[in-house]
């Protein structure tokens, strides 16, 4: 076989598709959604087809899966796509203990600052909601890294396969007292009835959370899918079977999770193993749209704003959930009555968009 014209990047290389589409998924958290939903209102307020594009901007009931189901899956797959690059780098930099010290402390600080986002102890101890998206992102990201070092990539497909079917298995065939087994309904299956007994201070949805105690489990299976693809990324295939290989898994994902639907549903609040799927597929797919238009194709225009966001994206998360940018907005604009009721909702997306250039003009990256 002859060598490919298109040398592989380096392993340590960054990858500018991973900062454009962490970007985009955070920028429908930091207000795009809410924007782009009341402009659409605004200009067809009776539109059939604009009230069903606004459906996707809120998550399912419970069953289903809808647009905005993807957007935290996909931050966290696209954080294993980043442990992928960064973690062989401080290896070889740093050597094996330094590198799990910094998995433990990042996925520390992450549960901390979850835990200060989510309201921390202002209504005391036992109010404290020791587990959230950061939380998750935090423990789920640390675990697929540790396996990392522990495993190749054949090792972690079967780690995640083991944590999707186990998971399964657990949900199916352990019983919940007083209901039995195999039963997803909310408050009726195993993840929720262990998060009422065991998962101490507040829960998102009273007796249980979304985030909870056994559904971590699964949520580590999509940060070693996102590790996958990411090795996969940074291996010496040519940039167009890396693109090909993406779609390929994507496609397979998804087939494999709405397959799996009528036996075990794509529900996002317990995190099931066909919703793993189903996500991972939809980001894999993204990945690599992302990958061939930014990093094979060298196009840039108008992804500037992804770009910005993308590299700061827990920084802009926390001034926005701490209402930074809605307090600014709050003292420079009335609410206006509609059809222009959006021009609050602009001004606080333009005003994070204005940090996020800021920040990234001067080359401030706030990780973790």
């Amino acid at each position: 076989m002859s060598p490919s014209p298109h040398p592989p990047p380096a392993p340590s290389a960054r990858l500018l598709s991973l900062d454009a589409l962490r970007g985009f998924d955070m920028c429908w958290i930091l207000g795009l959604a809410t924007l782009t939903e009341q402009i659409l209102k605004s200009a067809f307020p009776t539109s059939p087809i604009v009230s069903t594009i606004a459906l996707q901007f809120d998550h399912a009931d419970w069953a289903g899966f809808r647009f905005f189901d993807l957007i935290f899956p996909l931050f966290l797959f696209l954080a294993g796509v980043s442990l992928a690059i960064a973690t062989p780098r401080r290896m070889a930099r740093d050597g094996r203990s330094a590198t799990i010290r910094h998995l433990l402390a990042r996925a520390a600080i992450l549960v901390t600052l979850g835990i200060i986002y989510s309201g921390g102890v202002k209504n005391g101890w036992d109010q404290i909601r020791w587990l959230g998206v950061l939380q998750r992102i935090g423990i789920a990201s640390a675990a697929a890294g540790l396996l990392s070092l522990e495993l190749r990539a054949r090792g972690l497909t079967i780690a995640a396969a083991t944590l999707l079917i186990g998971y399964f298995l657990l949900l199916r065939f352990v019983p919940v007292p007083g209901v039995g087994t195999g039963n997803y309904a909310e408050g009726m299956n195993l993840t929720n009835h262990l998060d009422s007994i065991w998962l101490p201070g507040r829960k998102y949805d009273g007796d249980h959370d979304p985030e909870g105690l056994l559904s971590t489990l699964p949520a580590i299976a999509t940060a070693l899918l996102g590790l996958l693809a990411g090795k996969w990324l940074t291996g010496s295939a040519s940039p167009l079977r890396k693109a090909a290989g993406l779609i390929a898994a994507g496609l397979l994902m998804l087939v494999l999770g709405w397959a799996w639907h009528p036996y075990f549903p794509v529900i996002k609040k317990l995190w099931t193993s066909s919703f793993v799927l189903v996500a991972a597929g939809w980001s894999a797919l993204l990945l690599a749209l992302f990958y061939s238009i930014v990093d094979v194709l060298g196009w840039r225009r108008g992804l500037s704003p992804f770009l910005w966001v993308g590299a700061n994206p827990i920084a802009l998360y926390l001034f926005s959930g701490f209402g930074f940018f809605r307090l600014i907005t709050e003292r420079l604009v009335t609410t206006p009555p509609p059809p222009y009721d959006w021009l609050p909702a602009a001004m606080t997306f333009a005003l994070m968009l204005a940090t996020a250039q800021w920040l990234h003009r001067r080359q401030i990256f706030l990780k973790v």
